[in-house]
């Protein structure tokens, strides 16, 4: 099957599952798992924070950063379609009792400052305290500028707010701006970084922050479930992950590129708008009405699995190559002219 779904589905190469078969491994509740505690330092040293704190996944990452930030009746300000405020269950808000006051994204995936200033409450005993401001990059594949990234961290600070980051994607923004992944991360206080999306480790998250940071969090991330015995040999993969797949991402990008120009010149079709640049691995078409509800089930039947929407988001990653997007597209030609 070509699985266009999310770039989730990525699986352990040969070599990955090599180095996980050969991990050094003891018990980290302990703290006594040396192949997790080389992940931990060498992705906290490349997000330019002192340390780091593997989980299994980026909803307890990001979940375990809010908590360890905020205390009850805080309050985050967060981008509307954030994965943090719609996609994660409520956690923030169920767990910690942290209020969301979610906002619109704008039109290239930041949080218009003056907006989030607006959204800032008095201090009054009548509102939550504004504590933290969660922002996420890369947003729908578009990757925030570093200009922005810079104001909004002067931002935070004229305003005693937190800054944290949900970078799922930061590796794909870093390889799409090419710089190091520090001119990212580090304008942040706590930044979530996952290693099982482009970079094909099969689990695992990562937040990285100051030390005394990190501590606290390592306690809730106890208290919700967090806590792994010889994880070593997930680790391992993140490690394999880090070392051998992020550069790699670049091929994801230029395919992704490549399947826009296509979809482009399918009359009917409009993917992205042109007035975006196509920025990292994922293209969204809009698509006719008439073919868009039944499209998912007519590309199963052809060994394409897509998720149901309109816009459809379309997801290239290291388990796609140009031939599986050619058959997409020639399926999607089909489909339109019939």
């Amino acid at each position: 099957m070509i699985d266009l779904r999310s770039d989730t589905v990525t699986r352990p190469c040969q070599a990955m599952r090599e180095v996980m078969a050969q991990a050094e491994v003891g018990d980290d509740v302990f703290g006594d798992d040396p192949t997790i505690k080389r992940l931990e330092q060498k992705t906290a040293e490349m997000a330019g924070h002192e340390a780091g704190l593997f989980m299994p996944s980026g909803t307890q990452s990001n979940l375990v950063g809010l908590l360890a930030h905020c205390q009850r009746g805080d309050e985050y300000i967060v981008g509307q379609q954030a994965h943090t405020y719609k996609y994660e269950a409520g956690g923030a808000a169920v767990l910690g009792s942290i209020q969301p006051q979610p906002i619109e994204f704008e039109a290239n995936g930041t949080l218009d400052l003056k907006k989030v200033e607006a959204a800032i409450k008095p201090d009054d005993c009548h509102f939550a305290r504004s504590r933290l401001l969660a922002l996420e990059n890369t947003v729908g594949g578009k990757v925030l500028p570093l200009k922005y990234l810079l104001e909004a961290r002067q931002f935070t600070l004229q305003h005693d707010l937190i800054l944290h980051l949900d970078g799922a994607r930061a590796f794909n923004a870093a390889v799409a701006l090419d710089v190091p992944l520090r001119e990212i991360t580090a304008h942040f206080d706590s930044v979530s970084l996952c290693l099982s999306k482009g970079l094909g480790a099969p689990v695992g998250s990562l937040l990285c922050g100051s030390e005394p940071f990190i501590k606290e969090a390592h306690k809730w991330r106890k208290m919700v479930g967090g806590g792994m015995r010889q994880a070593g040999i997930l680790a391992a993969a993140g490690l394999y992950a880090i070392e051998h797949n992020v550069q790699r991402l670049k091929q994801d990008h230029d395919n992704a590129f490549w399947l826009a120009q296509q979809l482009r010149a399918i009359p009917e079709i409009m993917a992205n708008d042109d007035s975006l640049r196509q920025e990292t691995n994922m293209v969204f078409v809009t698509l006719p009405e008439k073919i868009a509800t039944s499209l998912c089930d007519k590309l199963k039947e052809q060994g394409i699995l897509i998720v149901q929407s309109n816009p459809l988001r379309i997801v290239v990653h290291k388990d796609v190559d140009k031939n599986d997007l050619l058959r997409f597209v020639i399926a999607i030609k089909k489909e339109v002219m019939s």
